[in-house]
């Protein structure tokens, strides 16, 4: 279903205007995908990047597994709290290539391998990695046990506190990826870069078929989800559809998204 959607999405912008099937507009889609990829599946400053984004995700985790506080809530605050945190570090004032960023960093936002961009190759690359840690591996089975029931994992043996807790340093590491390689586009730290980035993932992550009650998705499908994400604010541009509509747009598919996710979870009960 998720492919269907993402098919049917891309022949209708192409139906609508003519740019859409461009190779600067496909590329951009591309690299644009790889990054939201990495967040919904982690030189100087590179391994900086990924070990602050493994922090938060594991002050998350202690949190959430072992004191009980709501996911949600405790996401929501650290995002504040980190973001807070970024200001008061910049002063608000973007990190700039002038001030020190490596021509390699530079080098590894722009340049390809194969004639594909580097950032391109980083998401193929973990979704390989990844999908075989969850599907071939007993710690991804134990993810997906203690995703769809904490109680049942736990009798089973499955030690639900460490699996919890490292599924969000996992998630932390791989967000700092995605900085890393947001920075390196963008050839600039920007203390503002990937707001709204969280609620993007959220619903590509539903519309590849997971359920926010856990237990259930793949990476794959994730992945496709991303795309539909990507072309729908791509198609809007093309579009000339104002800023503003397109949040609006965004905001529509996002409670869509939640919507069928509970539709299809009350169906499986």
């Amino acid at each position: 279903m998720p492919l269907i959607s993402l098919i049917v999405l891309c022949a209708a912008t192409a139906l609508l205007t003519n740019r859409f099937l461009s190779p600067f507009n496909l590329t951009n889609i591309l690299v644009q995908s790889s990054i939201m990829a990495v967040i919904a599946m982690g030189m100087t400053g590179v391994p900086a990047g990924i070990i602050a984004g493994a922090a938060v995700g594991l002050a998350n985790g202690l949190v959430i597994a072992f004191l009980n506080v709501n996911p949600f809530i405790t996401t929501l605050g650290t995002m504040v709290l980190v973001r807070g945190v970024v200001f008061l570090i910049t002063g608000g004032a973007p990190v700039s290539g002038e001030t020190g960023l490596p021509a390699e960093f530079i080098a590894f936002g722009s340049e390809r391998f194969l004639g594909i961009h580097y950032l391109v190759w980083v998401p193929a690359v973990l979704l390989a990695v990844l999908s075989f840690v969850l599907h071939a591996t007993p710690y991804g089975r134990r993810v997906y046990a203690t995703g769809g029931g904490r109680e049942a994992a736990y009798l089973a043996g499955v030690p639900v506190r460490r699996v919890i807790a490292s599924t969000y340093v996992w998630c932390g590491a791989l967000a700092g990826v995605a900085g890393v390689m947001l920075a390196a586009r963008l050839q600039s730290g920007q203390p503002t870069a990937g707001e709204f980035y969280e609620l993007t993932a959220i619903a590509a992550v539903v519309l590849g078929g997971a359920s926010l009650q856990g237990g259930e998705g793949t990476l794959y499908k994730s992945v496709i989800g991303v795309f539909i994400m990507i072309v729908l604010g791509n198609a809007l541009n093309l579009l000339n559809v104002d800023s503003y509509w397109q949040r609006v747009a965004v905001g529509a598919v996002i409670i869509a998204a939640a919507a069928a996710e509970r539709l299809r979870s009350h169906r499986s009960q």
